[in-house]
């Protein structure tokens, strides 16, 4: 897990790398994330070789996911980005909030 530090007064771009399993297929590793995600509204994977930028989610509570493989070396590299005010402190907290209530997750964030 890499933060990077930039002179932002919001927002987080993080990088993460993993080796994958010999069993994995890079076609696979779209699928499994587009999959995993597809209930999460406020989870957006992006494109093969699309990246995400802070100024796509400033102000939301949405997270961005750009996934990189090498197969070379069987590793995998997640960039995400979100507004570390919003998705990381507040939103997440109202997110949480809604969903212990049973109320619509999305209530009060969009």
């Amino acid at each position: 897990f890499v933060p990077h530090l930039v002179p932002l007064n919001r927002g987080i771009i993080s990088t993460c790398y993993a080796t994958l399993r010999s069993s994995f297929k890079k076609e696979n590793v779209f699928a499994f994330y587009k999959d995993f995600y597809e209930d999460a509204p406020f989870v957006q994977i992006l494109s093969p070789g699309e990246f995400p930028h802070i100024k796509d989610v400033i102000y939301s509570n949405r997270c961005r996911i750009g996934i990189a493989i090498n197969n070379d070396i069987r590793r995998i590299i997640v960039i995400s980005s979100l507004d570390n005010l919003v998705k990381g402190a507040s939103g997440q907290a109202v997110q949480n909030m809604n969903l212990m209530l049973g109320l619509d997750e999305k209530m009060g964030l969009l």
